[in-house]
């Protein structure tokens, strides 16, 4: 190869990675933007307020799960579009839903205004942002990593996957900056509405990778190949899902019990710590200090993913993978006695590293599903396998951590992330090493 012609691939596979980033970044934006809403911001404006606060944030988190429901439907779906039509169009697609849902977030009149027609609408709308974040992930990803040269798919998956910590960040920042800027009783009035407004912005991003992208060579070398042996127009299942299904049923459930302890987990970390540390006579914390130590912890989770994503390029997948389960589980039970000591930087201690071990196994997470599902169904199966992780594993996280720490103590909270990180180290074992694996 050329050194023009290597200069311009690097050139546009960084363009590849830093577009994959920024999409991932306002949708995962718009994705947990909820989740701090709904810790502190939902319970009082969309529902009665003559319920306890305990039981208002057990339905405000419930709620919360009603997008994760919704993503292994997205991930059927787009899944299937993005196995026939390629991943651009449909990554497309998925962005443009989610800014025009996170939008109408924003603009929805509270209960007060139009009773029971407002958490009706917060669960439908809640649902389709659940559609739209169950088929970006699959495109965005697989743009990256079919893009991505074999021995550096790990390093440049996490530009997909750094989205997530970013998305926290601006999501948090978001709350943070609205909030200074106004008093307390004009935030939970009608301050909150900005940041979910503000997703507008994704509209745009997705009308950039319409316009400036092309799609993966992967996809494109199997169109070429299909193209070529049947002598017409590329053909492909006729339902990918379901061949999907049909080729890697276990490996698709062992992808989505590999991803247990990173749902879980991440969920407890970003929504669950918030309403712990408000509502905890032992913390005592305000809702800025509490979404700060969220912040910075998310800030320092960006680059371990990349760091963990790199080691898995050398090490393999699975081993960084899986002492990123074993320190997981291990730090649930140093996670809740540190927040306990009320003390701002304890507590920011106690999430941050959270975080990093979270990054061992979401960072090389990315290549990892790629690998492990053959080009013509991957965007089905890696869906297919990381929504049903999310549903099983996240989607009602804050809730029964809610309701372990009301009925059972806090202890068992941190029980329930070792049980999580213990049945993903048991699906790890069960599927091979892929690192560097062509595609």
């Amino acid at each position: 190869m050329s050194p023009e012609r290597h200069t311009e691939k690097q050139n546009n596979m960084r363009q590849v990675a830093m577009t994959s980033l920024a999409g991932t970044s306002i949708e995962w934006y718009d994705f947990f933007l909820y989740g701090t809403a709904a810790a502190v911001i939902f319970p009082k404006a969309f529902f009665p307020q003559d319920l306890p606060p305990m039981v208002l944030l057990i339905i405000s988190f419930s709620t919360f799960a009603v997008g994760f429901i919704a993503r292994p439907l997205g991930g059927v779906v787009f899944g299937h579009f993005g196995d026939q039509v390629g991943r651009k169009r449909t990554l497309v697609i998925a962005l443009m839903i989610m800014g025009v849902a996170t939008t109408l977030i924003g603009l929805l009149p509270t209960y007060q205004s139009i009773g029971i027609a407002a958490p009706l609408g917060l669960v439908f709308l809640r649902f389709i942002q659940g559609l739209a974040i169950g088929g970006q992930w699959g495109g965005a990803m697989l743009l990256v990593t079919e893009s991505a040269p074999d021995h550096q798919r790990g390093w440049y998956g996490a530009y997909a996957q750094a989205g997530a910590a970013v998305g926290v960040i601006l999501a948090n920042l978001a709350f943070l900056s609205v909030s200074a800027s106004m008093s307390d009783a004009a935030f939970m009035d009608w301050g909150w509405r900005l940041p979910f407004i503000a997703s507008v912005v994704l509209i745009g991003i997705s009308l950039y990778v319409q316009l400036r992208m092309e799609d993966t060579e992967a996809f494109k070398a199997l169109q070429a190949a299909q193209q070529a042996s049947t002598g017409s127009r590329a053909e492909v299942p006729r339902s990918p899902v379901l061949e999907a299904i049909r080729r890697y049923p276990r490996r698709i459930m062992l992808a989505a019990g590999a991803f247990l302890s990173v749902q879980v987990t991440f969920y407890i970390l970003i929504a669950f710590v918030i309403a712990y540390g408000l509502n905890s006579p032992s913390v005592d914390l305000t809702r800025d200090e509490m979404l700060m130590s969220v912040l910075i912890a998310a800030g320092v989770m960006v680059p371990a993913v990349f760091y963990f994503s790199g080691l898995s390029d050398r090490l393999g997948r699975k081993q960084v993978y899986r002492w990123g389960a074993i320190l997981t589980g291990a730090w649930g039970f140093a996670l809740f006695p540190l927040i306990d000591t009320g003390s701002p930087a304890l507590i920011t201690l106690a999430v941050t590293m959270g975080m990093v071990f979270l990054s061992m196994q979401y960072g090389p997470q990315a290549a990892y599903f790629t690998e492990l599902f053959s080009t013509e169904v991957r965007y089905s199966g890696a869906s297919l396998g990381y929504q049903i992780g999310a549903i099983l594993g996240g989607a009602l996280a804050p809730t029964i951590a809610v309701l372990l720490w009301k009925e059972l103590g806090i202890a068992y909270v941190s029980v329930y992330i070792l049980v999580a990180a213990g049945l993903t180290l048991w699906s790890l074992s069960q599927l091979e090493e892929t690192g560097g694996r062509a595609l």
